[in-house]
């Protein structure tokens, strides 16, 4: 008669824990795989660090003729056109035209660089008088709404109207007139100052209605006549 064999409890115990701890070595090897990866840096490339690199804006410097930064339409796209700087950039001022006590002309900015690059908002504008270039009187208020950017490729120009308002029409008293050499510019987004002849007459005082300078934004073009 044949018997037949039984496997005693204490064995069957054993074989169970073996196969437990090989389940759980390897579900222990996978999630080690799985936080390994999760834990690579990302490398950034040198053109991501500098075109998201803080720009200084008017509230940080001291100077209240600095324009407007950039800030607003975010930085450029990648591969697109940098910000325009300063010392890319020529100055001059168009012919205008008068209305209401105020002479409006063109304040023209052309791309002497080798690169497209982009404009947008406002340029920081005040009056300078003598040799030591000094402010005479607060900067141009801006009006209007900030445009678009301007893409200006190699010789393009763009424009921002300034108003030169008459100050002789306000009480002297109050305006203190002083003669002026001409404008210190910062363009939009820039903290390197540009200087343009334009001899005349400013308010050295602060306290008068209104304001002897005002600004519009950057747009496309010459503007003027």
């Amino acid at each position: 008669m044949t018997r037949k064999r039984v496997a005693s409890p204490a064995v069957a115990l054993v074989a169970t824990g073996v196969a437990a701890v090989l389940g759980l070595a390897g579900c222990g090897g996978g999630a080690q795989n799985t936080a390994g990866s999760a834990q690579s840096p990302v490398q950034s490339r040198p053109s991501d660090q500098r075109t998201t690199q803080a720009q200084p804006t008017a509230e940080t410097e001291a100077d209240p003729t600095t324009s407007e930064s950039v800030r607003g339409s975010g930085t450029p796209a990648q591969g697109g056109p940098a910000p325009c700087r300063s010392a890319e950039l020529a100055l001059s001022l168009g012919r205008g035209s008068a209305a209401a006590g105020t002479y409006y002309r063109p304040l023209r900015f052309t791309n002497e660089g080798d690169d497209r690059c982009v404009l947008r908002g406002f340029p920081g504008v005040s009056y300078v008088a003598g040799e030591d270039g000094r402010q005479v009187g607060p900067a141009a208020g801006r009006e209007g709404p900030k445009g678009d950017p301007v893409s200006l490729g190699p010789g393009e120009v763009a424009h921002a109207v300034v108003g030169f308002v008459q100050v002789r029409n306000y009480d002297p008293a109050a305006c203190k007139p002083t003669p002026v050499r001409g404008l210190r510019v910062y363009p939009p987004g820039e903290t390197g100052a540009k200087y343009i002849e334009a001899p005349g007459t400013g308010c050295a005082s602060d306290d008068i209605p209104g304001n002897q300078l005002t600004v519009r934004t950057v747009e496309p073009g010459p503007g003027g006549a």
